[in-house]
């Protein structure tokens, strides 16, 4: 039983690799659900949803949190998915959205840039020039989101567990070495790894239940004794706390809750 996070630019083939690893393996694949599903759950528009995840963040994204709260909404949903194992999962940030969990095996599929060039041409009905430049601009978004919710490069080898491109390499031979490196002993759940991702699975709830209200908020979980830490005004930490209490409450699984109250001044990443 593991879970495999495939991360891959436009037109790199991932999406026919999931589906291919994921028919052979007998796993669930996902993409699109998650936003869906997290769409539908928080009362938040797709498109809004699919920006967050994707788009580069603007000037108004750093004073109001809206990425970090759409990406809390994405990742309560993805780590629910999570939870029930084998699963291929091939959208957007899920190399940043499982980090923590042993038993993800975390795959980047890259391919040759005028590759991709010339599928965007031939899918699109584009120009060369036009390609370039569209595929050009997702990179960077997508460099750049990472970049900003967790300071690194998406691009960076070192997230991955392993990085395959598309070349000599066929789409069938890349969903084979998939489906043998995932079957080693370190992808397979184990009663820690498991625990590790239900502690997960319960800050991800934590954290998307009060993140309107808390855009700083973080949660940390061990053996169902969550911690949320906040940034708020001191002189209101006895509101809050109760306001905190009275959220989580909804949250079933929680066996005992701290808050720690910061100052706003204080930066909380």
């Amino acid at each position: 039983m593991s879970i495999i996070s495939i991360s891959r630019g436009s037109y790199s083939k991932g999406k026919e690799i999931a589906e291919r690893v994921a028919g052979a393996l007998g796993y669930k694949c996902i993409s699109r659900e998650i936003l869906l599903e997290a769409s539908e759950q928080f009362n938040i528009p797709e498109i809004k949803m699919a920006r967050a995840i994707h788009d580069a963040p603007s000037v108004f994204d750093r004073f109001t949190y809206g990425k970090e709260r759409y990406v809390a909404y994405a990742r309560s949903v993805l780590l629910k998915y999570a939870q029930q194992d084998n699963i291929v999962y091939h959208g957007l940030g899920g190399h940043f959205l499982l980090d923590g969990i042993p038993h993800v095996l975390k795959v980047r599929i890259i391919a040759r840039f005028d590759d991709r060039v010339r599928e965007e041409m031939k899918r699109e009905n584009i120009s060369a020039e036009e390609a370039r430049s569209i595929l050009k601009k997702d990179d960077e978004e997508r460099r750049k989101w990472g970049l900003y919710l967790y300071g690194k490069d998406t691009t960076e080898a070192s997230l991955y567990d392993m990085v395959l491109q598309i070349k000599t390499i066929s789409v069938e031979d890349a969903a084979d070495i998939i489906q043998n490196a995932v079957k080693r002993p370190c992808f397979q759940t184990t009663p820690r790894s498991q625990a590790l991702m239900d502690d997960l699975f319960l800050a991800a709830q934590v954290e998307a239940l009060l993140v309107q209200r808390f855009p700083s908020v973080k949660a940390s979980v061990k053996s169902g004794v969550v911690t949320v830490s906040v940034q708020a005004p001191l002189d209101h930490d006895v509101e809050i706390s109760a306001r905190i209490r009275e959220a989580a409450a909804k949250t079933p699984g929680i066996k005992d809750l701290k808050i720690i109250i910061l100052p706003l001044h204080t930066v909380f990443r």
